[in-house]
């Protein structure tokens, strides 16, 4: 039900409720040379219902970490948003990569805040187009992925020494977590064939803590993440525990599209506020800072050709390897939203 009819409904109960109330005592309220005040209850207003779809843009982040990581990392953007364009949003939270993508393409997504690898895939399949990526915290346009594994493994020293130990990846739709590692691997003459085994991580959102995590409980030699992953779970993990094996080339930063059929008008508003957040100003700065990015910048969809070209470098590698791990990860935990 729409939030405002909802309201008028249950402001309208209230007043019948406290009208009947009232009439219930005026025999001993009222003097005998009062009389009774016709009511015409046949007079009621009118209330218009707008079509959510016509009130609310539903905004996703990719469901690379919790679903609690994800609400807490953009919920004051969001806000701002809201203040600056006049529309009302609300952040929904897909379970898989895969079903972000499904959301977007039935338009039950309307911005998505997602991966490049995902991007391409959603703009090759439903025509979704960029309007905005974030600079990255550390202050890069860019960000990469890592492979890691336990620092106190004897039998991993180098990158060579992943041939034949079991790989967990995020996702196979994942960037920084699957693609950009795949693509060091082959760059460095290492074949999926060449692993006992590729696994990605279970269940839905927290999938990065996942792949951590099981890498440090030694259910699998190594893992491979996006930078910055680690600093999830630092208060899970012992780091020095955790050695970084190799990090991959640099690709472009997250970024922001919207469905093939949104209006543009709304497009260009919510881009207009975006590109306005300024790190110099105290609030906009605490906004980019939730939500770890160190600015938002205009895109296009030319910007992600190395994303695309990657993709369809090793496609068919990709997709051979879709084996999933049967059962949770040691330790890992959506923070009951997963």
């Amino acid at each position: 039900m729409n939030v405002a009819l909802s309201r008028t409904h249950h402001l309208l109960k209230a007043l019948l409720m406290l009208f009947f109330a009232v009439l219930l005592f005026l025999p001993a309220a009222c003097s005998k040379d009062e009389t009774a005040i016709p009511i015409d209850m046949s007079v009621r207003e009118e209330v218009a219902i707008i079509p959510e779809a016509d009130q609310v843009l539903t905004y996703a982040y990719l469901p690379q970490f919790s679903h609690t990581v994800s609400f807490q990392r953009h919920h004051l953007l969001i806000r701002y948003l809201e203040a600056q364009t006049g529309l009302r949003i609300r952040q929904v939270f897909p379970d898989t990569f895969d079903e972000h993508m499904r959301m977007v393409g039935q338009g039950s997504i309307d911005i998505s805040f997602s991966n490049p690898l995902i991007y391409v895939r959603m703009a090759d399949t439903y025509c979704t187009r960029a309007f905005a990526r974030v600079i990255e915290e550390n202050g890069r346009e860019r960000f990469r992925g890592e492979i890691i594994s336990r620092s106190d493994n004897p039998a991993i020293q180098r990158l060579a020494d992943s041939r034949g130990k079991r790989w967990i990846a995020v996702d196979p739709a994942s960037a920084g977590g699957y693609l950009y590692p795949l693509g060091h691997f082959l760059a460095n003459g290492i074949r999926p064939s060449d692993f006992s085994e590729i696994a990605f991580a279970p269940g839905p959102g927290g999938k990065q803590e996942k792949v951590i995590l099981a890498v440090y409980a030694g259910q699998y030699d190594i893992g491979s993440v996006r930078e910055g992953a680690l600093d999830v779970v630092a208060d899970k993990v012992d780091r020095s525990k955790i050695r970084v094996l190799a990090r991959t080339q640099w690709y472009p930063g997250w970024v922001y599209a919207a469905r093939a059929d949104l209006d543009p008008e709304k497009v260009d508003a919510v881009s207009r506020a975006m590109l306005a957040l300024d790190p110099k100003n105290p609030d906009h700065r605490r906004i980019l800072k939730n939500a770890h990015m160190a600015g938002i910048i205009v895109s296009s969809d030319r910007d992600f050709d190395a994303v695309r070209d990657l993709w369809h470098q090793v496609g068919s590698a990709q997709r051979s390897c879709s084996k999933r791990i049967p059962t949770e990860a040691p330790g890992a935990h959506d923070d009951g939203e997963g």
